[in-house]
C-alpha cells in the first residue's frame, strides 16, 4: 500500500525478469494506448502493481468524450483477437456492459479470456470484453490471430477499453490476482516499440 501512495514503480527490473514474451497486437485497427510502459509516468496505474507491472489499456478514438453512451466510444465493440497460441483456461462473458464514468461494477475483471501461452507456460490476461460476445470457451486451443471475443465496457473500468496483462501464476488459482507477479510483454508486427508507452499509436501491420 506505501508503493500505491509514493506512486513509484513495483521494484522489478525488466531486464531481469523472465519469462517475456511478444505476441500479436490484439487489435485490428488503429489503436491509442492509453496506459503502457514501464515507469509511473507513463503506466500509472499499472506500474505500482506487481502483477499488473507491464499491463496495458487500450483505447481508439473517440475516447475520453465523456459520454454516458459506449457506443460512442471508438473501441467498443471492437473484435479482440488472441495474441499467442495457447489453451483457454478461463471464459466469461456474462456480466452486462456498464454506463461510462461509474463505478457500478460487479467484478474487478469483468468479462474477459485468460490464455495459457504454449511457449512459455505463463498467462496473458484480456479483461473488460462486451457481455454475450466470447467466442472461446475453457479448454479451447486457439491459434495466434484467432477471434476470441469483443471489447465492452465490463469490470472496474472508467470507460470501454481492452485490459492486457502478462503473468506467471494461474489467474483461476490465485486467492487474489494481486498477488500475481506480472511479466514482461512485447508486441511485434507493428508500426512502433515493441513495448508502446502511454500515447503512442499503433497500426497493426496485419
Amino acid at each position: 500500500m506505501l508503493i500505491n501512495v509514493l506512486k513509484v514503480e513495483y521494484p522489478a527490473n525488466i531486464d531481469k525478469v523472465n519469462p517475456s514474451i511478444t505476441v500479436k497486437w490484439p487489435l485490428k485497427e488503429k489503436t491509442i494506448v492509453g496506459w503502457g510502459g514501464d515507469t509511473v509516468e507513463v503506466n500509472l496505474p499499472h506500474s505500482i502493481w506487481g502483477s499488473e507491472r507491464w499491463a496495458y489499456d487500450l483505447v481508439m478514438e473517440p475516447e475520453s468524450i465523456g459520454s454516458k453512451n459506449i457506443s460512442d466510444y471508438g473501441i467498443y465493440d471492437k473484435e479482440v483477437i488472441s495474441p499467442v497460441s495457447g489453451t483457454i483456461i478461463a471464459a466469461y462473458d456474462k456480466e452486462e456492459d456498464i454506463l461510462p464514468n461509474t463505478e457500478e461494477f460487479l467484478s474487478m475483471e469483468g468479462n474477459h479470456v485468460y490464455i495459457k501461452v504454449d511457449k512459455t507456460g505463463t498467462f496473458l490476461l484480456l479483461n473488460h470484453l462486451k457481455k454475450d460476445s466470447v467466442h472461446v470457451k475453457v479448454g479451447d486451443k486457439v491459434e495466434e490471430g484467432q477471434f476470441i471475443g469483443r471489447v465492452g465496457n465490463t469490470g472496474s473500468t472508467s470507460e470501454p477499453h481492452l485490459h492486457i496483462q502478462h503473468q506467471r501464476q494461474d489467474p483461476t488459482k490465485n486467492i487474489c490476482l494481486i498477488f500475481a507477479e506480472g511479466l514482461p510483454l512485447y508486441f511485434k508486427d507493428i508500426d512502433g516499440e515493441k513495448m508502446p508507452q502511454k500515447d503512442s499509436i499503433i497500426t497493426p501491420q496485419n
